[in-house]
């Protein structure tokens, strides 16, 4: 499936104005509800719902969800950001922790 059809049956991030990774008490990335960056609030939000943080086994999903932006960011570095660190967590085993940034 599509990525625009994967996010399709994921829970809905209207009550969000951001995530914020944290490894350690650090904010690694935030992501931010806005233009361009919707799609990914959706995918990581659903992860952390569904597995409690960005594990790597959540990340592998993750990138199931990315559909075909995954084989793209992998052919492009850089290109996707937030498809990037997924990949970088499955690779370094490393999880990041997630909190929520309502909107207000």
């Amino acid at each position: 499936m599509a990525f625009a059809d994967n996010i399709k049956h994921l829970p809905g991030v209207s009550h969000l104005a951001a995530l914020q990774l944290l490894d350690g008490d650090a904010v690694v990335a935030a992501i931010e509800h806005k233009a361009g960056q919707i799609g990914s609030l959706t995918v990581y939000n659903h992860l952390a719902l569904t597995f409690g943080a960005i594990t790597p086994q959540a990340a592998a999903k993750g990138l199931e969800l990315y559909a075909e932006h995954t084989e793209d960011a992998r052919a492009h570095p850089g290109k996707h950001p937030n498809i990037d660190r997924l990949l970088q967590l499955i690779d370094q085993g490393r999880t990041l922790r997630v909190k929520h940034v309502f909107a207000t």
